[in-house]
């Protein structure tokens, strides 16, 4: 262990309250991208308190809906690995995983 604090893989997907403060990303080549990696270009914009990748596409939980606004608004369209990344505000419907 490196000393650094592990961001847990929960981002409340079962609590609509939080869903303000949780980002979508899509296009994610995880074949080549880590959750470390997620959470190193993410972390920027606030505190994470939950990351979750699934194949093609992770969830980033943040602390406030403050910071969650403005990683979208810093990171959509960003290419990694080749792709062109699709990241968007969660919305009931889109963030049920």
């Amino acid at each position: 262990m490196t000393g650094k604090t592990q961001t847990s893989n929960v981002t409340n997907k079962n609590d609509p309250r939080s869903l303000n403060s949780r980002v979508f990303i899509g296009n994610l080549n995880t074949a080549v991208v880590t959750k470390a990696d997620i959470e190193a270009i993410f972390a920027k914009y606030g505190k994470i308190v939950g990351c979750s990748v699934h194949k093609g596409y992770a969830f980033v939980q943040y602390a406030s809906e403050r910071n969650a606004r403005a990683a979208v608004a810093g990171e959509n369209a960003r290419v990694i690995a080749g792709q062109s990344l699709v990241i968007l505000n969660c919305k009931p419907r889109l963030c049920v995983y």
